[in-house]
């Protein structure tokens, strides 16, 4: 008799075959049977007209503190995801000295907008080296898997304090600490290194991430650590990143190729279009492509839709929040602020301020109205260009500040407004269509965990089944069997994690059960349920039936269950093959 039997579903492998009819059997926490099964169980989950696929492996998120107190790592557990790789783009907590602690807060809370208060409520600091913040993690009750990386910005200021913060030269002493400190940490488990070279991650104060500007010596020093010991990848978010240099993606890849094909460990770097340059991820591919001629092994982390921020009254992005009639009625409780907000006259005074934009951000936005759009219902991420907040105000004849702030109202105050900072240069989703199936490409940047007030792309896995499989209608779908490959066994392989991803005998039993009919997003909303009641945008999925963690259901329906199989993952996974 088997543990579990998933009876009669329609298995989506992740290899990318075709979907085929299958019973799904389970023992001891590995799968142990796929294909017609007469065997009974002590428990079966009828999978008949639903999807199983294995559980999703998000490689990019930012739950370093929030795995200390959130077994399931919302929002990302919501979305089906299974196992999550965090410590990505140079930022964490280890190592990490007893005065270091709020620089490491300040610096995390900077660059991926994670409320201070909520670290600082949340964490433990129970180590200080890499390893014991290993052992912490490893102590934590998780529900799904979790998989972390040695970020350089810790790295960098416990080796060399206010320089290493501030960004000076490392010296040859400074660079083989760093290294030693990298190999421990690695040896203790870590599966990468990262690091950040955008001007766009910044710490509260707004300095840069400690490495932003490390010099070659250093990039290579640390990365002959991964060499030696033959492990790890070397994640980063590269100079150019977020579009702050068009030229610097280019030069970026020429040390990534170097140091890749020295060290043969995989590079993988954040890739997006910019609009100053709409086709330069096409030459990085190419880039990427001749660099695997070369030996380097380069992989370009691409996003599955627009990669923006959300506008309304429950975001920190509100286009009207500097206004002082508003100012004068924010800390209004929610509905006597709708209330008021709706007042004609309140509406009137407020349109008629005028502001200073000192945030480039927000002025760029006010100079952009074409690339503003309503979420709506159901959600739209990839709208029109008719869609935009400024192609309605001109048909309409009004400024587009008086369409946003209606838009704002609409849903109770709660409707949200998609600015595509990136992948939108076209107005349509087509090159994320080309990303998605390169070869080179992993898909990742979903940043779990972060980037609290204005971004919920950590919803990325139920956004791929629900639009690109089923309903995108301004171009090309994408069939099933790579949306679920993309999502599972490429991106474990680039981590070294070749005991899952892989609906087959001897994996691991992380598994959905989907409802690929009606799998959707919901809109995001506001809440305040991180420690000291911290604020961040979450989004909730329809149509997950279960999700499975080492054979034990985590999520069923949508909800949490009290189970806890998760564990914290040490170093590469050998697959059922090697296990054997």
């Amino acid at each position: 008799m088997h543990d579990i039997i998933i009876r009669g579903g329609t298995v989506i492998d992740g290899t990318g075959s075709e979907p085929t009819t299958a019973d799904v059997a389970i023992d001891g926490g590995r799968i142990s049977a796929v294909g017609k099964l007469a065997e009974s169980a002590r428990q079966e989950i009828d999978a008949d007209g639903l999807a199983v696929t294995p559980g999703f492996v998000d490689i990019h998120t930012h739950y370093d503190a929030q795995a200390t107190w959130d077994p399931h790592l919302t929002p990302s557990g919501l979305h089906g995801v299974t196992t999550a790789v965090c410590g990505n783009c140079g930022v964490g907590f280890a190592p990490v000295k007893k005065d270091e602690h709020d620089f490491l807060i300040g610096l995390m809370e900077g660059v991926e907008d994670i409320p201070g208060a909520a670290l600082s409520a949340g964490i433990r600091w129970d180590w200080e080296t890499f390893p014991e913040y290993l052992d912490a993690l490893d102590r934590a009750p998780l529900a799904v898997d979790l998989g972390t990386q040695v970020p350089h910005g810790s790295v960098r200021t416990y080796v060399m304090g206010e320089r290493g913060a501030n960004n000076e030269p490392a010296t040859p002493e400074d660079i083989e600490a760093m290294a030693a400190i990298v190999a421990e940490g690695m040896s203790a488990g870590a599966l990468g290194f990262s690091t950040s070279r955008t001007i766009m991650h910044t710490a509260v104060n707004g300095d840069p991430v400690p490495g932003t500007f490390a010099a070659e010596d250093e990039l290579f020093g640390i990365g002959r650590a991964l060499g030696k010991l033959g492990t790890g990848v070397f994640e980063l978010a590269g100079a150019g990143a977020a579009g702050e240099d068009i030229l610097a993606p280019k030069q970026e890849m020429d040390w990534m190729r170097r140091l890749s094909a020295e060290i043969k460990r995989p590079v993988t770097f954040a890739m997006l279009q910019v609009d100053g340059a709409p086709d330069l991820w096409r030459e990085l591919f190419e880039m990427s492509e001749r660099a695997a001629e070369e030996g380097a092994m380069i992989y370009p982390q691409v996003a599955g839709r627009p990669f923006g921020v959300l506008i309304g009254f429950q975001s920190d992005f509100n286009l009207l929040s500097k206004r002082p009639t508003y100012q004068a009625i924010a800390e209004l409780d929610w509905d006597e602020r709708i209330a008021r907000l709706r007042d004609p006259q309140i509406r009137e005074k407020i349109l008629s301020e005028d502001i200073e934009l000192e945030d480039p951000l927000e002025a760029y936005v006010y100079s952009a109205f074409d690339k503003v759009f309503k979420l709506g219902e159901p959600l739209d991420y990839e709208p029109a260009p008719d869609r935009s907040v400024a192609a309605i105000a001109e048909r309409e004849g009004r400024r587009p500040i008086e369409v946003l702030y209606d838009f704002m109202l609409e849903k109770n105050g709660r409707e949200l407004l998609l600015f595509p900072l990136f992948n939108y240069s076209g107005l349509n989703c087509d090159p994320i269509y080309e990303m998605i199936h390169h070869p080179r490409a992993v898909l990742g940047l979903g940043d779990g965990g972060a980037h609290c007030g204005v971004i919920c792309d950590a919803s990325i896995q139920t956004f791929m089944l629900s639009h690109w499989v089923r309903d995108r209608s301004r171009g090309s779908r994408i069939p099933v069997e790579l949306v679920v490959k993309r999502m599972t066994s490429d991106t474990a392989a680039l981590y070294g994690l070749r005991d899952r991803g892989i609906v087959a005998p001897g994996m691991k039993a992380d598994l959905n059960v989907i409802d690929l009919e009606n799998v959707g997003l919901e809109l995001p909303e506001m809440v305040h349920d991180l420690p000291a009641g911290a604020r961040r945008l979450m989004q909730r999925a329809r149509g997950y039936h279960s999700t499975l963690v080492s054979g034990q259901v985590v999520m069923q329906g949508g909800e949490p269950t009290d189970a806890r199989p998760g564990r914290l993952i040490r170093g590469e996974q050998a697959g059922p093959s090697v296990a054997r």
